[in-house]
Formats: structure tokens, C-alpha cells, sequence
């Protein structure tokens, strides 16, 4: 065979036989061995393990990126069930879910009727993965038919996986295997232990708390910090779910199949507006003038804010919507980021000063001209909008600093009452594999940018991260300084909002780097049944994204 041709950037190296990826990285890069987890191949993303057996360009992935981070997390997921599988035996019946995103890590629970979470158990386990890393154990993967897959599932008990592969198209499912522990993941994997080496196990509540390092930091651990609200409210939409018994995809397709959908849709609607009535209990009984809303993007905040109206006007108050945004300073004071762009996210654009004097006066009897913020020409505007508060009246106020008690310092604390809202998916693919988050609110955000704004879906999906870095700054740092926290996400929602996003998804152009995203995305998607959005209530808060609600958003 001829030399092979391996193109990295503008240096080319010649090999004489085919190889792997992961063996190239070792001949050519022996230090930086374990920095890089995935490749691109000839364009295409591609693990480390795919063999090179002709000429092509490559790109390496570090753990510092996005996708290879989700690698390293799925990669360490697999490393912790085997682990327990491992300290467990195959006599003691047992299965680890791993359940959702808590203080920088991941909440799982282990469910036997002969274990419990323990720290002796947990430091065991830990145990254990260390040995499985310093001994750098590949991880094999296997190409199954469909009906195997679920043949396999059903032995080892995964009834999560058995019933999703039963709605899956593809006639492949690719399973992966680590010391004899074989299971199913969704997305790309480390090619072995070794690259996993950075981790803990913390007790937590009745469960634990799998810590993984962050992209930005990808060799030290971040520290763990609780956070009560949010896993109160965490925990209550997992009830939910067992509620409506819909813990899964593989349940959710079950219920479009079976015609209980319509039935799930309402009950899940009917549980969200109970709890928006139950805060304008809350806001009535502490006799609160100003109600401050903030969440991450595409949490659905407007629509909350619309129907938390209608329920305060239902006991008895007049409520008075009020943008943040009104209060921006001129734009010649607005700081700049570390670009020289103008930081439209911190907090000094906004003109606190004259925020807490027109609440403190307004809280004091008094009546305030409004103003309203021309973003055209970067100033505020008075227009005559004049506002008094009289008894019975709440300003609901929304905005991403509502949170940050430099928006309101000046302000009374028995006066304000804070509300954070996030769409926190309570949805799993299976017991082993998370939708994360940000991906429901990302879909949302394309669907809704797409209607409303006429961006298309690569134009989103460049400027999520930067959309994800002031959350990060600006939002999540004040969640727990809610009073109450709203959790928008809807057990139904991504098999309605298929249908819109995946032909914006499907026309991000190939050759851009956007294209990667949209593909896992629509790879994600497929795992679902198509809804139809014809029995969504036109107050619902996936109205705000798919259009067709009675709000004037």
C-alpha cells in the first residue's frame, strides 16, 4: 500500500500503513495524548478510534470544546455505571439513573432493593473508576442490528432502551462496552479509560452527584455547590413525570402511539397553571408591588408573564407590566466587552440609579414618567407614560438582571417578590442518557428566531454560545435568589417542535461549522414521534415558540 497523506492545519505527515486516529495522536503528539477525545475527518466528526487508510485532512477536538466535552461526560457516565456494576455483582439488582444537571454535575440515583447510597458505596465505586483509568481500558464499540439491540436491552434489564429502540427507524444501534459492561449511548465516546481522569462522586440528598470538569477547565474539578431551590423544583417536575407516567422518550412515544398524548397534554398544562396560580397566592397573601421574573433564554418568560397577569387579575389585582430593557443607559455609557463591542449584558448598562429611584417613588405613592428605550437610536424616550401604584396594583417586571439585587438595591425586600423561570427538562432519553437543558431551550430559540425574527438556524446556532456565556454571567449566579422558581419545560414539547425545527436544521449548509450542531441536533430529534400542535392551549408556554397563541408577544 502507498504512503498515506495526513493533513493537520498547514503540516502534512506521511505514514506508510493505515492506522488509527488515536495511534496518529500518539506517534505525533505523545504529550497532548489524552488532550484530544475526538476528530474530524476529512470534514466529518469522527471518534478516535476510526481508522485512517487514506489520504485526508484531519482536525483534532479537545476536551476544551463543546463536543468534547459531551464526549468526556458520556465517556465518564459509562465509566460510573460499570464501576458500580463492578462493586455491585450481577447478584445484587440495581440500576443507576442519572437524572439531571445539579451544582455543576450530574444528580443520579441508584435504585435496589438491596444497596443504598452510601459514602462508604460511593468511595468504592470512585475506587474503582480510578483503577479502570490507570489501567486504560478501551472502549469497544459494536454495530447491532435494531433487534438485537432490544434483545440485549430486555436480558440486562435496560426497559428504558428496550422501549425506545422500539421507535427507532434505523435498522443499526451502535453499542459500547467497557470491561464487559455494555451499553447504549447518544453521541461519540473517549476510545478508553485513560481520557477520563478527572471526576468525583459527593452524597447528595438521597442520591449523588457524578462531578465532571468543565470545557473551560477541562483538567480540575469545579467546585460543588448546592443548590436547594433548584433542585426542590427538579425534584417536583420528576414527580410530575411519574405522575403522568412518562419518565422517558420510550414512554412518550408510547403515549402518541397509544392515543393518551391529548390526555398527558392537558393534565401537563393543568399542573403549569396550577402553579402560576399558586404564586399569585403567593404575591396576593405577602401583599407584593413589584414582581421581578428573570431566566436563561427561551424559558418562556413573556408567555409566564402574560398568564401570571391573568391570574392576578383573577384574585383581585391590577398588574402593570414593566421591561427592564426600558432602563438601559444611553448607549455612549454602555461599557464594552474585552472585544471593544458594546456589553449590552452586564448589569452597569443598566441605569440602576434612576431603576431604583422611579420603584422607590412609585412604592412611596408617588407617580413616575415611564421611559421608553429607543434601541435605534440608544437613548431613553419619555413619552407622557406615567404610572402610580394604588392599592391593588403589582409591577411585573421582567428582565435578565431582575434577579441581581444590585437591580433593586434601594427597594424594600418585603416589596419584591423574585421569580426565576427556566425550561429544566424533565425529560430522559433513557436511564443513562440526559437531554440536556440548553438543548430544549436551543431548539426553542431556533424555531421561535426563525418565525419571528427571519434568522435562520445557523445565524442561532453561532451566536448560542455567547448567548450561554451571559447566562453563565448574568443569570444562573441569582437563581437561588428567587422566591419561587417556574419550571416551563413541557413533557410534550420536542415532539411538537420537530416538526418546525428540523427543516431549519436540515438546511444549515454542510461545509459550515454550525452544521455539526444541527446535525446532532436532528439525530437528537429523531428519537421522537411527531405531534401535531393542534391540542396545545393557546395560553401554552410552547406557543411563545411555535406561534398560534391568544398573547400579543
Amino acid at each position: 500500500m502507498g504512503q498515506i497523506d495526513i493533513k493537520i492545519g498547514e503540516e502534512t505527515y506521511v505514514v506508510e500503513n493505515p492506522l488509527t486516529v488515536a495511534d496518529f495522536i500518539e506517534a505525533h503528539y505523545p504529550e497532548d495524548r489524552y488532550a484530544y477525545i475526538l476528530a474530524t475527518k476529512n470534514g466529518k466528526l469522527c471518534e478516535l478510534g476510526t481508522m485512517i487508510d487514506a489520504s485526508c485532512k484531519l482536525e483534532l477536538i479537545t476536551k476544551s470544546t463543546v463536543m468534547g466535552m459531551d464526549t468526556y461526560k458520556r465517556s465518564l457516565t459509562l465509566l460510573m455505571v460499570a464501576a458500580f456494576a463492578d462493586v455491585l455483582g450481577s447478584k445484587i439488582n440495581h440500576r443507576v439513573n442519572v437524572m439531571y444537571s445539579m451544582g455543576k454535575g450530574y444528580y443520579c440515583k441508584l435504585v435496589s432493593d438491596n444497596e443504598v447510597v452510601t459514602p462508604e458505596l460511593l468511595s468504592r465505586v470512585k475506587s474503582r473508576m480510578e483503577e479502570l483509568v490507570r489501567a486504560d481500558i478501551a472502549i469497544v464499540k459494536s454495530s447491532v442490528s435494531t433487534d438485537e439491540a432490544i434483545k440485549h436491552f430486555s436480558t440486562q434489564g435496560m426497559a428504558d432502551k428496550e422501549k425506545l429502540f422500539k421507535f427507532r427507524r434505523v435498522s443499526k444501534a451502535n453499542l459500547y462496552s467497557l470491561n464487559g459492561y455494555e451499553d447504549y449511548f447518544y453521541g461519540y465516546m473517549a476510545p478508553s479509560t485513560g481520557y477520563i481522569d478527572c471526576f468525583d462522586l459527593i452524597p447528595y440528598d438521597e442520591g449523588f452527584v457524578l462531578m465532571a470538569p468543565r470545557k473551560e477547565n477541562p483538567n480540575q474539578l469545579p467546585e460543588f455547590v448546592p443548590q436547594e431551590k433548584l433542585f426542590n423544583v427538579l425534584k417536583t417536575s420528576d414527580e410530575w413525570s411519574k405522575m403522568l407516567e412518562v419518565d422517558n422518550v420510550g414512554d412518550l412515544n408510547e403515549c402518541i402511539t397509544n392515543g393518551s398524548i391529548r390526555e398527558l397534554m392537558l393534565v401537563q398544562e393543568a399542573l403549569q397553571e396550577k402553579q402560576i396560580a399558586q404564586i399569585a397566592d403567593m404575591i396576593l397573601e405577602g401583599e407584593k408591588k413589584i414582581v421581578l421574573i428573570a431566566g436563561p433564554s427561551s424559558s418562556g418568560k413573556t408567555t409566564f408573564s402574560h398568564r401570571l397577569s391573568v391570574q392576578l387579575r383573577a384574585h383581585g389585582l391590577r398588574p402593570y407590566p414593566l421591561a427592564l430593557d426600558n432602563y438601559f443607559v444611553d448607549r455612549e455609557l454602555t461599557p464594552r466587552d474585552e472585544n471593544g463591542n458594546y456589553d449590552f449584558e452586564c448589569i452597569e448598562a443598566m441605569d440602576l440609579e434612576l431603576f431604583n429611584n422611579h420603584m422607590s417613588r412609585l412604592l412611596a405613592g408617588e407617580e413616575v414618567e415611564i421611559p421608553t428605550f429607543n434601541f435605534t437610536i440608544g437613548k431613553k424616550e419619555y413619552k407622557g407614560k406615567k404610572m402610580k401604584l394604588n392599592k391593588g396594583d403589582v409591577l411585573v417586571a421582567e428582565g435578565i438582571h431582575a434577579l441581581n439585587p444590585l437591580m433593586t438595591s434601594e427597594l424594600p425586600n418585603d416589596s419584591k417578590f423574585k421569580v426565576y423561570i427556566s425550561a429544566l427538562t424533565q425529560l430522559n432519553i433513557d436511564e443513562h442518557n440526559r437531554i440536556p437543558t440548553t438543548d430544549g431551550r436551543l431548539i426553542r430559540r431556533i424555531v421561535r428566531d426563525a418565525r419571528t425574527r427571519g434568522n435562520d438556524a445557523q445565524g442561532t446556532i453561532a451566536m448560542w454560545p455567547s448567548v450561554r456565556r451571559g447566562e453563565e454571567k448574568y443569570i444562573f449566579p441569582f437563581q437561588e435568589e428567587a422566591d419561587v422558581m417556574f419550571n416551563s419545560a413541557l413533557i410534550y414539547e420536542l415532539s411538537v417542535i420537530k416538526q418546525y425545527a428540523e427543516p431549519l436544521l436540515f438546511a444549515v449548509p454542510k461545509d459550515s461549522y454550525e452544521y455539526y450542531e444541527a446535525k446532532r441536533l436532528l439525530k437528537f430529534l429523531d428519537y421522537f414521534l411527531g405531534l401535531q400542535e393542534t391540542n396545545i392551549p393557546k395560553n401554552s408556554i410552547l406557543r411563545e415558540f411555535v406561534g398560534g397563541g391568544c398573547f400579543d408577544l
